[in-house]
């Protein structure tokens, strides 16, 4: 039996307490980062082989079904507003398409075929990085789409969390996060899809830093999308300069991007 389909270590669910309820999930959560910390070996080879495809022109792909497929949309929007990078430069796509976001489509992941012809319409290339996430390791839409991509010459990785997935099979370099039984038996949108996003995280952040949109530990080419943000770039161009608030805000809506005022002051000092 896959580790993500095993009963849980509790029982009694319905009998618990809020106390014990919260206790016990926070339990299985805490297991999550340790399992992470024994992959990190094989995440940066996963990154790397993505970096040295984005570092060409090449796209950061994300495939997947329900949860999985959520995770990784949630990923890819959110890169174009924290890195100011164009929106088609990291890529989610989930089957069933975008009605899929918002509910379950019947049987949309069971198709070997459509993983690889949603690729196709997004003009797949040689130069993009697939990686496919699947909690099961299973998903005949993410396998047939992976499948396709490397025999194609595109490069290919995976999240998993189980042992020896087929898909797993199929990709150059497989995650394999094995977390266990979830807390409710089988409901892998709980610890499975939490180091599914953990390890999203450290992909397109380390992939972000390695394209320059990070520098020191700020992101200077955030998008200014609301009072927040233009607050914080004001404030990262006071340190950067000598410049009072009202003049560095006024400095960075002048520009767009803390990177673009940056240089603007740095040209005329």
């Amino acid at each position: 039996m896959k580790s993500t389909e095993q009963p849980s270590n509790y029982d009694g669910l319905d009998k618990m307490s809020t106390a014990e309820l919260l206790y016990s999930i926070n339990q299985e959560d805490l297991k999550v980062p340790e399992v992470i910390s024994k992959l990190l070996g094989p995440i940066e080879d996963l990154i790397n082989a993505a970096y040295e495809c984005m570092n060409v022109g090449g796209r950061l792909i994300y495939m997947g079904s329900g949860t999985s497929g959520r995770l990784g949309i949630v990923d890819a929007s959110e890169c174009p507003p924290t890195f100011g990078v164009d929106p088609g430069r990291v890529v989610g796509l989930i089957a069933g398409g975008k009605d899929a976001v918002y509910q379950a489509v019947e049987h949309a992941e069971d198709s070997f075929e459509q993983g690889w012809l949603d690729l196709v319409e997004i003009g797949i290339n040689e130069n993009d990085f697939v990686i496919g996430i699947a909690a099961s390791g299973t998903t005949p839409y993410v396998i047939g789409a992976v499948e396709e991509a490397r025999k194609r010459g595109i490069r290919t990785g995976c999240i998993t969390c189980n042992h020896e997935t087929p898909l797993a099979s199929k990709v150059e370099f497989p995650i394999e996060v094995v977390v266990g039984p979830e807390f409710v038996t089988g409901s892998t949108r709980m610890k499975a899809g939490t180091a599914q996003k953990l390890v999203l995280n450290m992909i397109s952040t380390s992939l972000m830093i390695k394209l320059g949109h990070v520098i020191g530990n700020k992101m200077i080419d955030m998008q200014l999308s609301n009072k927040k943000l233009v607050d914080r770039g004001s404030r990262m161009i006071m340190e950067k300069t000598s410049l009072d608030y009202d003049s560095a805000k006024e400095l960075l809506l002048r520009h767009g991007s803390v990177r673009e005022a940056l240089n603007a002051y740095s040209g005329g000092n």
